[in-house]
């Protein structure tokens, strides 16, 4: 069984973060571990509270994960300060991490600028340049590529001057009252848009946790970068299309849904 690791934080309503991380690697077959970051009081409406994990413990946990169960690959999500993203790197780079998938949670779909400005820095200076592929929504995209995003032709400079930048390729993914469901791939050059069509489902609490592992799932099992983003993306309008609809219609995706792939599957109420 091919295995892969989740560096992110915890969301208690289970929706997104470890949580979504972790149902989203099982569904596909792949052994799932995490190293915890954070843990965050939230649910789909709003995070409450914070606890961060000290920089000494989260290398704790990736030690104890990359000197017994290897993980074939990396997905990382939300980490909040610098001194957490120095330890991610330094770690990565000692065991020689590959197939690492960084998913840049700098900008909540709200807008809100969820990481201080010297996180920021040194996600830029430290985990991208080690990163297969960086998955930006268009206010992160906006913000590394430090233009504005206003059609799919800006799309497509903002992902090349990424993957120039930081020497990684990028999936610029839409949405945000652009380019409908259709994401960017940029990497060697050249970029391919992969289409989708906007799923009329409220309960997307997740969906780029949800992307981001898929894809690093994908990479542990061997498929290439365009074919685990193809992979990825329909995995995730199953999810969507699945319409499970949890607590008072404000629940998070069951992201154990897989059409393809029968893994696991939606229990029946």
């Amino acid at each position: 069984m091919k295995t892969a690791l989740t560096i992110a934080g915890s969301d208690s309503s289970g929706g997104a973060g470890i949580q979504a991380d972790i149902k989203t690697m099982s569904a596909h077959g792949v052994y799932a571990m995490s190293a915890i970051t954070a843990l965050t009081a939230q649910n789909t409406t709003g995070v409450t509270d914070i606890l961060e994990s000290t920089p000494a413990f989260l290398a704790e946990q990736l030690d104890a994960v990359f000197t017994d169960i290897f993980p074939d690959a990396v997905k990382i999500g939300m980490v909040s300060s610098a001194e957490l993203i120095a330890v991610i790197a330094e770690r990565l780079a000692r065991y020689g991490a590959h197939h690492i998938v960084v998913d840049p949670v700098m900008v909540a779909t709200s807008g809100a600028k969820l990481l201080r400005p010297d996180a920021i820095g040194a996600l830029q200076d430290l985990l991208l340049p080690m990163a297969a592929v960086v998955t930006p929504n268009i206010p992160e995209a906006e913000i590394l590529a430090e233009m504005e995003i206003r059609a799919p032709e800006d799309m497509e400079t903002a992902a090349r001057i990424i993957s120039e930048r930081y020497g990684c390729a990028v999936l610029c993914k839409g949405g945000h009252d652009l380019n409908d469901a259709n994401d960017l791939l940029w990497q060697n050059g050249s970029g391919r848009w992969f289409r989708g069509r906007r799923i009329a489902n409220p309960n997307t609490h997740g969906t780029g946790c949800t992307l981001s592992s898929a894809i690093a799932s994908n990479l542990a099992k061997g498929y290439p970068l365009e074919t685990a983003v193809e992979r990825a993306k329909a995995y995730l309008s199953g999810a969507l299309e699945a319409m499970l609809d949890l607590g008072k219609g404000r629940g998070p995706m069951d992201h154990l849904f897989d059409l393809k792939s029968g893994y696991m599957k939606e229990a029946e109420a």
